[in-house]
């Protein structure tokens, strides 16, 4: 009898330590994963969602930056002064034009490479990766390309092509004039993000069946019937995903603008971040600046959502 109960006692002490040890699990597994998170969430409240609490503030100052200077708080005033400004709708106009533009092209120009690449047999990653190669290439150093493409007399390339071609009997000042900057603007935009959506058509075309191709092929479909009844509707998501991820990025050009035009001539070229960083950081007009930012700000996820839905009513399209 001593003996059971002893091997009872020893029997009940591992099955203690084990139910304590399994209701400290929980605590562990739900509270220490956050302390890693916490650098990070320091870091990014830091720099992300401070600046922009504080950048709402500012709009509703005469914010002043200069020693001995004192920002007076005019609340709506730099929000109204906004909406009347027409060199700043001017600005939003050409965003709208610039991201409309950039985007079709980037989507043509992105799906015909992504058909072709796809097609190759020796030297697909080669080509995947010269093509991409500008997507992750410095704003600044290909903007400095198409300075020296774009320039004026013999000395651009583009000039010089032309000439040579007999397209043109003189030299094009492409930066003097808002249309034909618009073209170098326009031909950056494409030229330097159609890599991104060559590679993101090309890994929904290596998902679709090559069987699906080869009974097409059977049954008299040529190669414009095989892309529109059966390329096209498997990568209407593709599709639309990248639809709205270039709209979102197109509303936000900046660099391009600013270093080949810089908004010239008589802000013609002006874009809403360029004008905004004159606004702020050449007029010293912070608060103003501030409140354009804000703008934008809104209109872009009133664009997106409004793409979003659009995504989503026809995502269940698709599946019905």
């Amino acid at each position: 009898m001593s003996i059971n109960l002893a091997q009872s006692h020893s029997n009940a002490a591992p099955v203690s330590r084990k139910r304590s040890e399994d209701r400290a699990k929980p605590y562990y597994r739900t509270y220490v994963p956050y302390l890693f998170l916490i650098p990070g969430l320091l870091l990014y409240f830091l720099w992300t969602v401070y600046p922009l609490i504080y950048q709402l503030y500012i709009s509703f100052f005469d914010w002043k930056i200069m020693p001995g200077q004192v920002s007076e708080f005019v609340g709506l005033a730099n929000y109204q002064e906004a909406f009347a400004d027409k060199t700043f709708w001017l600005a939003m106009r050409n965003t709208a034009g610039y991201a409309i533009v950039t985007v079709a092209g980037q989507m043509i120009v992105g799906l015909a490479l992504a058909i072709l690449v796809h097609r190759v047999v020796v030297g697909k990653r080669f080509f995947r990766t010269i093509y991409y190669l500008p997507v992750v290439t410095s704003w600044i150093v290909v903007s400095f390309l198409f300075i020296y493409l774009f320039s004026p007399g013999n000395s651009g390339l583009v000039n010089y092509i032309l000439l040579q071609l007999g397209t043109i009997d003189k030299p094009i000042s492409w930066m003097a004039g808002a249309d034909t900057a618009w073209i170098a603007i326009y031909s950056l935009g494409i030229w330097k993000g159609m890599g991104w959506a060559m590679v993101i058509f090309l890994a929904a075309l290596q998902g679709i069946p090559t069987e699906l191709y080869e009974a097409a092929a059977i049954d008299g479909a040529d190669e414009f019937g095989r892309l529109r009844f059966l390329t096209i509707p498997l990568i209407k998501r593709t599709l639309m995903f990248v639809f709205v991820a270039l709209m979102i990025g197109g509303f936000q050009v900046f660099l391009s603008v600013l270093m080949l035009t810089g908004g010239g001539p008589l802000h013609r070229t002006e874009v809403a971040l360029t004008y905004m960083f004159d606004e702020a950081f050449g007029k010293l007009n912070f608060g103003y600046g501030a409140a354009l930012s804000y703008i934008l700000a809104i209109v872009i996820v009133i664009v997106s959502v409004l793409q979003t839905r659009l995504f989503g009513r026809q995502s269940q399209e698709v599946e019905y």
